[in-house]
């Protein structure tokens, strides 16, 4: 159960706010329903409380895992699959499932093969759509520098001099004195 004021993620379209839970008839049927906003799209979506699980509606992720999100969004590891009908879908479930990590895998997969071979358009509007999921989450997380997370995130996307987005600098707001700085391995010359 959510209160007004959570941060949520609904799959497939994104992070947003818990604005309000309000009771509804819709088609003769009674029901109560999330109002959330969600300030990527600037839209309001109203979610079926009594659908939320089979849905998969769940918090924003915690600053503590950012780290891993990072690491994904960095490393180098490409989708081998040639055939692009099974990436799309491999991919595509990445995305439905909600999951921050499946999502930073498919943006990662997607740019690092727009970079080799080009994309598709259906990937490149996938491509899109991950890139607004995955940010809209990421601006969401509690104790974090809005705009750290933008300039990471645009660094990333725009591929600068062919570097990652913070290359060892401070983790783009994960100011955890007690991890070890990241360094980035230059095994792969441009």
């Amino acid at each position: 159960m959510f209160n007004i004021g959570d941060k949520v993620v609904y799959p497939m379209h994104g992070a947003g706010i818990i604005e309000s839970i309000e009771e509804k008839e819709i088609l003769g049927d009674r029901k109560k329903y999330y109002v959330m906003n969600m300030p990527v799209g600037d839209i309001k979506v109203m979610i079926p409380m009594d659908n939320v699980e089979r849905i998969g509606l769940r918090d924003v992720i915690g600053k503590g895992s950012l780290r891993e999100v990072f690491e994904i969004l960095e490393s180098v590891e490409e989708s081998t699959n040639p055939n692009w009908n099974r990436r799309y879908r491999a991919n595509m479930d990445k995305i439905k499932s909600g999951n921050i990590f499946k999502v930073a895998e498919v943006v990662r997969s997607l740019l690092l093969r727009e970079k080799k071979k080009g994309l598709s358009s259906g990937e490149r509007k996938m491509l899109e759509s991950a890139k607004q999921i995955l940010m809209s989450e990421l601006l969401m997380v509690k104790g974090v520098d809005r705009n750290e997370i933008v300039d990471y995130l645009e660094k990333l996307f725009n591929h600068q001099n062919g570097e990652t987005a913070c290359n060892g600098e401070d983790r783009c707001g994960d100011n955890n004195e007690d991890e070890e700085e990241y360094e980035e391995e230059d095994d792969d010359e441009n």
